[in-house]
């Protein structure tokens, strides 16, 4: 009987973000609801976000990054074999068609297979662990993993709680295999007690739309605010702690970390169970906002180009989000 090969090494090729042109400010909300920009700097650490004008779709966003990391990777559409689109706002209800259909269209990918996978917030940390699984086992030779999302779609702007924190915005990653370096493990969990912490109740088959529920807003974001900051103080650093240790390392060999883009307090929080000074940090939020599944590989793409990332540095990507879910992945960067 011949032996399984071998698994290839695999690691990020290319990386490219997008974020629509238009500034939402928080004296700019501030003028639309009972809020104000001390109020949301000194409880999440955000001043501004992106929003998508009305007739951006997710795709677009997503469409626009994707190119930004295959122009980065030196590729063009035709070296893909496979698209994963992680969002929570997909161009179609239930992705009928998927967000990653509509891109490998739109980007001419006619080798691609495509499909959306679904983690919010922790979308785009599920998406890297599945596309370089599909690469180390000789599946696939290039995927490309986006994380994308119009969040300003499904906010209730009457809800200062909630409306505050989101923005909207892409990342991409173009994953293949390399020689040396690369993704060296990750790890990914769940805890579907949490679900009802945050969530969007109305529209799906558990509790279709309906007239009563539209006037009750049901098919906007709802979240548990106290709740989720525990969960997430706990679970980031955690997470990302022991997939690091997993592999034999130690927190204090982490050159970049790269947190979800949530809070403030809750980064910090995470840095400090990591034994990370703030400088070992990347942080974005104060220009994004919290833009789900697009929050990690844009603020990637951001440390890159800001030569935050060379050759041969342990970066760290964690996320959080609903579900609950969330996932770490440690990488060797490999891209010179």
């Amino acid at each position: 009987m011949s032996a399984s090969p071998p698994p290839r090494r695999a690691g990020i090729l290319g990386v490219g973000s997008y974020a629509p042109p238009q500034v939402v400010t928080n004296d700019d909300l501030a003028g639309r609801m009972d809020t104000s920009d001390e109020w949301i700097r000194s409880r999440t650490g955000i001043r501004a976000r992106r929003l998508a004008a009305p007739e951006v779709a997710t795709s677009d966003l997503a469409l626009a990054a994707a190119d930004n990391a295959l122009a980065d990777a030196g590729m063009s559409p035709s070296d893909l074999d496979l698209i994963i689109v992680a969002t929570g706002t997909p161009d179609y209800p239930g992705s009928f068609p998927s967000t990653a259909a509509v891109v490998q269209e739109a980007l001419g990918a006619k080798r691609a297979a495509a499909f959306d996978l679904g983690a919010v917030c922790a979308g785009f940390s599920y998406a890297l662990h599945v596309g370089v699984q599909m690469v180390g086992t000789g599946a696939n030779q290039n995927v490309l993993v986006v994380g994308a999302e119009t969040f300003s779609r499904i906010l209730n702007w009457e809800d200062r709680a909630t409306a505050v924190l989101f923005g909207d915005g892409a990342g991409a990653a173009v994953v293949g295999p390399v020689a040396e370096g690369g993704y060296l493990g990750g790890i990914l969990g769940a805890d579907g007690s949490g679900g009802p912490l945050l969530n969007v109740a109305a529209g799906g088959s558990r509790q279709p739309l309906t007239c009563d529920g539209l006037a009750a807003r049901a098919n906007t974001v709802y979240q548990n605010g106290r709740e989720v900051y525990k969960f997430a103080v706990k679970i980031m650093g955690e997470a990302a702690a022991q997939a690091v240790e997993s592999l034999g390392l130690s927190t204090s060999d982490v050159d970049l970390f790269i947190p979800h883009q949530a809070n403030i307090r809750i980064i910090e929080k995470a840095a400090e169970r990591m034994g990370l000074p703030m400088e070992k940090v990347f942080v974005n939020l104060d220009r994004y906002g919290n833009t789900s599944a697009a929050s990690i590989p844009l603020a990637l793409d951001e440390a890159v180009k800001a030569g935050r990332v060379r050759r041969g540095d342990l970066v760290v990507l964690v996320g959080f989000g609903a579900g609950l879910t969330w996932g770490a992945n440690v990488i060797r960067w490999s891209k010179g």
